[in-house]
């Protein structure tokens, strides 16, 4: 069957689907990011403690996407991502009513295990349903939904927590989860270039053995890692720096400050065209460099000078991210969900360490150690990127792709 083509009908609904898609994942991924420090007040627990209500849910995330990436070989992407989208949503409700710490961690944890049946599954999806000339635009799209749905959530729970409560905030997000759920069932359409397979696991764990073979996959998984880590880490603990004194902004003062977030859906779209016109690697260089001199902007004293590093490294992130997983889908030559699944396990693996180790930086060292590590991070990132250089792009005379022709039997 065609692929879905730019300027189509079904493009833009898929576009659209994937659109809500991403914010919901978001939206509900990061709704606990600015309640941080609500949370420690609350639940009389340390920041590094507080981080573990968005750290759980990464790491459950990351490690539930390598099952459902298989999952989906089997039973089909859309159906999955369905599921999964209704299931977490329900469980934002749950989560909402939590009465403990121990619990919301609980329902946090399962949240992160529902949620993993949609990212690695969409960029599958869009791997195999657009065409490879629109491919860029789809997946820089579908980031943008992110940083949308991420802004939306935090800003949200923000402002809500400091009107009411932040049981009153989450259960609001659930609300629009649910509405964005049916958005993505109601617009995506039928897969017509996947073909399922019976559930073959030593097959399977061959093919995702020989990702993990391929050394341009390995640097693409640890800048994944590497990049959401150094993110996860600034946002997790810039609330604490803002809410104390000098600065002593208020909790919606906070959350409006992650409306930075909104560059993403422009530089995610912008950095991916520059890398079809300028090369990948170079342009992955750039976002990197970028994301740094965000990072080290906001060791500044003065409130907008610190402020105006957030936009700065976040316009890196997105653009890093836009560029490094559409790499993944093009170097991937079969098995397209295990590659977006193991890319996307590095990299929510990276929120999760980078997240809560932050917390220990912060702990022993204070902002400027937090930066430290987030500089440590770029840095290693820049050793991966320019390592890619030096690696051929994987062709269909490769091993893996031999592989990838006795699967298909």
């Amino acid at each position: 069957m065609g692929y879905i083509q730019q300027g189509t009908a079904a493009f833009r609904k898929s576009n659209l689907a994937f659109f809500a898609a991403g914010f919901n994942t978001f939206a509900i991924l990061y709704s606990t990011q600015p309640l941080l420090p609500e949370f420690s007040r609350e639940f009389h627990v340390s920041p590094t403690m507080a981080s573990l209500s968005l750290s759980v849910t990464t790491i459950a995330l990351a490690v539930s996407m390598l099952l459902f990436g298989t999952i989906s070989e089997v039973w089909g992407r859309k159906p999955v991502m369905i599921g999964s989208m209704l299931v977490a949503s329900v469980l934002s409700i749950l989560t909402a009513c939590s009465t403990s710490f121990e619990s919301l961690l609980l329902f946090r944890v399962i949240q992160g295990i529902a949620l993993g049946g949609l990212p690695s599954i969409a960029m599958a999806y869009l791997g195999e349903e657009i065409n490879p000339s629109s491919l860029g635009v789809a997946m820089g799209l579908y980031i943008s939904g992110n940083s949308v749905g991420a802004v939306s959530g935090r800003i949200i729970s923000g402002m809500l927590t400091d009107f009411f409560n932040w049981h009153v905030a989450m259960g609001s997000i659930s609300v629009i989860s649910l509405v964005a759920s049916l958005i993505f069932w109601l617009n995506l359409p039928k897969s017509q270039n996947f073909h399922p397979r019976a559930p073959e696991v030593g097959k399977l764990v061959s093919s995702m053995i020989s990702h993990l073979k391929d050394p341009g996959m390995l640097c693409l998984f640890g800048i994944g890692f590497l990049i959401l880590g150094s993110n996860v880490a600034l946002y997790n603990y810039i609330g604490y720096v803002l809410t104390a004194p000098p600065y002593s902004l208020s909790q919606t003062l906070v959350g409006w400050i992650f409306i930075v977030f909104l560059v993403g859906t422009f530089s995610s779209v912008w950095m991916a065209k520059k890398a079809e016109k300028h090369g990948r690697q170079k342009m992955l260089l750039v976002s990197l460099l970028i994301t740094l001199a965000g990072a080290c902007l906001t060791l500044d004293g003065h409130l907008w000078i610190k402020i105006l590093g957030l936009p700065i490294l976040t316009f890196g992130f997105f653009g890093s991210h836009s560029i490094a997983s559409s790499w993944v889908g093009r170097r991937a030559l079969h098995d397209k969900a295990q590659a977006s699944s193991l890319y996307l396990f590095f990299y929510y693996a990276g929120s999760s360490i980078g997240g809560t180790a932050g917390g220990v930086f912060w702990s022993s060292f204070g902002w400027g150690g937090v930066v430290g590590m987030i500089a440590g991070f770029i840095v290693i990132g820049f050793v991966l990127a320019a390592r890619l250089a030096k690696i051929p792009p994987a062709t269909a005379s490769q091993p893996q792709a031999v592989n990838d022709l006795s699967l298909a039997k």
